[in-house]
């Protein structure tokens, strides 16, 4: 069966194969790499699947891996490119599963797109069986919106509310779960080198030139398609100055 191309680019979600999204694709499969291997031989719900990557990645070693998507045109994307995945179309804020269904619930860069985060945490609780696991990702709100307050509204249209990491475990814990690790992203050595020739962030670097409408430097391009999955670091030291947010959470037996 020939595979569906990739969804079109719109700012609400990466997709894979577009050398100037590159940078961000990459940022987000590191997490996905870094969870795979808990998620071998479980059920999985993935709450929010998007453009579908990540959920195939979770598939080739897990039992089961079920992504929800609420935009009908994405999931039927991600039902013909990813065999793999079984897809359901379905609100987030009311998951269409029975009580304990699932070993793990993965929902990464997606709680900051929801206006009841508390609710959709109660959701996930509620779904998986005892002892089973929550990995939830998000950008942190201190590194990418710094200044701005909890309840402000961000400037990315996309986003509802956005998280630093003591507001991220208070939902978590909120929602019935234990807090069993919070780590961060960062860049690593790599990544490093390409801030410091971007005038020390490649990311402003790229956001300036998208909100200026400029065209990218050669040099910009270069090093933004060149970027491995393998140049982010997720770990549990700096939490605050990381990029993004990883919680890890277990419901209680």
């Amino acid at each position: 069966m020939e595979r569906a191309p990739t969804l079109p680019l719109t700012g609400e979600r990466t997709v894979p194969g577009i050398a100037r999204e590159n940078y961000w694709f990459r940022r987000h499969e590191a997490v996905y790499r870094a969870l795979a291997e808990d998620c071998r031989g479980a059920r999985v719900l993935e709450a929010g699947v998007g453009e579908g990557y990540g959920a195939a990645l979770l598939a080739d070693g897990a039992r089961r891996v079920v992504g929800l998507e609420l935009d009908t045109p994405t999931a039927l994307h991600v039902a013909r490119r990813y065999e793999a995945v079984h897809v359901v179309r379905a609100d987030l804020q009311a998951l269409p599963l029975p009580d304990a269904a699932v070993d793990v619930v993965v929902t990464l860069q997606v709680i900051e797109h929801l206006w009841d985060q508390a609710g959709f945490l109660r959701e996930c609780a509620r779904v998986l069986r005892p002892g089973g696991r929550l990995h939830c990702s998000t950008p942190n709100r201190l590194t990418f919106s710094p200044g701005n307050a909890l309840h402000d509204r961000p400037l990315n249209p996309f986003h509802t509310h956005e998280l630093a990491a003591e507001d991220l475990a208070a939902l978590v814990e909120g929602a019935g779960l234990e807090v069993a690790a919070m780590r961060g992203l960062h860049h690593g050595a790599r990544l490093a080198e390409r801030d410091a020739r971007h005038g020390g962030s490649i990311v402003d670097a790229q956001v300036a030139l998208a909100l200026s409408g400029e065209d990218w430097p050669g040099a910009l391009r270069e090093d933004v398609a060149a970027v491995g999955v393998d140049e982010f670091d997720l770990r549990t030291d700096d939490v605050a100055a990381s990029l993004d947010l990883v919680v890890s959470a277990v419901r209680p037996r």
